[in-house]
């Protein structure tokens, strides 16, 4: 059976930080560093009544509400998170008990999940829904995937500049009416400690390792897709969704890529003349004079027409959305796909039947690697979609109303500040309960 995802909604932060024109000039820096450097024009980031269960819970709503499907017609919730705030009660518990005090029906014996694997997590809930459904345990019903983050660093962080907040909410269902997941699967996943949280709010980032953690695991992930019997050749895939923590990460993944899609076909033949053939290990005396020769063919290789044509196409789109928000961790690579879609559509490409190839990534880390194929009705679904909207009604905010916003998301920090927007048709945080809980409202 055709099994996907049915349904996507997208619910960015309600407030806007320019990069260049105000967080750059506040820290004494040069805007390209973010415009450039980076890829990235501004963050998303939540005001002080919204965080990951708000975010999940408005995105979930809007999806059912658009899509016409009722409470009983879900019989899963799977939360993907790396800015949980209970080591026990999952997110998923929170977000079901917002959906149904504004939704009919009940979620009563829907099974609810948090995932956990830093941005990995969200594409493995997916897979998760994926599976319980070709299972045949769903009884006819369709689960709800979220994926939702505050991807905030510590003030002065190296990575305060990538940060983010924002949720995706995916339906995912029999005979799906955006894309269709396909069997194969690539994983590359080894023990690192480039990025993690160890009982601390803000991240501990080894930025350098983990940029080179990032690209040995795509590596390993795509040749391990190839081995699953996965094709990886370019004229397969319309798009190719990367997760993005920042645009220019993807710039220097999406190389590496092509380079192993276009071995041993009519592309790397076309470049033989102009750059030369791949370099083999074979050919080689010692594995490090293999290595300098792969990183000379790849610099040649990213400065080719051939491939320029190929970037420009499959991937720059799908960073349309990513440059205007920032990182969003586990929803970052729905993010791309979503992006990715609708730059397609409003170029006027038909993508019916068209493969996506979508490569997500979690530090500590693994990367999984795994092909769709876009459905007859996609231009229907993403037209209900109103995340350009959204992203347009952002409040703009001030350096210093950044430095407070962000202390009110900072465990540490006892600040009470007011909100900087007014909720509308929205659920809100509404303070804490007896036990210490988190407790929201739907405001009308």
């Amino acid at each position: 059976m055709e099994v996907g995802i049915d349904g996507i909604e997208l619910w960015a932060g309600k407030l806007r930080l320019d990069l260049p024109g105000t967080f750059a000039p506040a820290n004494g820096e040069d805007p390209e560093k973010y415009t450039k450097g980076l890829g990235l024009q501004a963050s998303s980031l939540p005001d002080s009544y919204e965080d990951i269960v708000t975010m999940g819970a408005n995105a979930a709503h809007r999806l059912l509400e658009r899509k016409g499907v009722s409470l009983d017609e879900i019989g899963r919730i799977d939360v993907a998170t790396e800015s949980a705030f209970d080591r026990s009660k999952p997110v998923s518990t929170y977000v079901a008990g917002c959906l149904e005090s504004a939704h009919e029906g009940s979620l009563t014996t829907a099974n609810k999940g948090e995932r956990k694997f830093a941005c990995m997590a969200g594409t493995q809930a997916l897979d998760d829904a994926v599976n319980w459904i070709r299972a045949g345990r769903n009884r006819g019903r369709a689960a709800l995937v979220i994926a939702t983050d505050t991807a905030l660093y510590a003030r002065d962080d190296p990575g305060e500049a990538t940060q983010g907040a924002g949720a995706v909410a995916m339906l995912v269902a029999e005979d799906p009416g955006l894309v269709a997941l396909g069997p194969e699967q690539g994983i590359g996943s080894v023990d690192e400690t480039d990025f993690l949280k160890p009982n601390q709010q803000f991240p501990s980032v080894d930025g350098k390792r983990s940029m080179q953690v990032y690209l040995a695991r795509m590596r390993e992930a795509l040749v391990d897709f190839a081995r699953a019997g996965g094709t990886t050749h370019p004229d397969e895939f319309a798009l190719v969704p990367f997760h993005t923590p920042f645009p220019a990460m993807v710039q220097k993944a999406a190389p590496l890529g092509y380079r192993h899609a276009i071995r041993d076909t009519e592309y790397e033949e076309q470049l033989a003349d102009e750059i030369g053939r791949q370099p083999r290990p074979e050919g080689f005396e010692s594995e490090e004079a293999y290595l300098s020769a792969v990183k000379e063919y790849t610099e040649a290789l990213t400065d080719t027409d051939q491939y320029g044509r190929w970037y420009d196409r499959t991937v720059e789109p799908t960073l349309a959305i990513s440059r205007q928000v920032g990182n969003w961790y586990t929803a970052s690579v729905h993010v791309t796909r979503v992006a990715g879609l609708l730059e397609a559509r409003d170029a006027g490409r038909e993508l019916a039947g068209a493969g996506l190839l979508v490569a997500s990534y979690g530090s500590g880390a693994q990367a999984e690697i795994h092909a769709e194929t876009v459905q007859p009705g996609w231009t229907d679904e993403l037209d209900g979609l109103r995340i350009r909207e959204q992203l347009a009604d952002r409040r703009e905010i001030s350096f210093e109303e950044y430095e407070r916003i962000h202390d009110a998301h900072n465990h540490e920090e006892s600040t009470d500040i007011a909100p900087l927007t007014e909720p509308d048709g929205e659920f809100v945080f509404d303070g804490w309960g007896r036990m210490g809980e988190r407790e929201y409202a739907f405001i009308e």
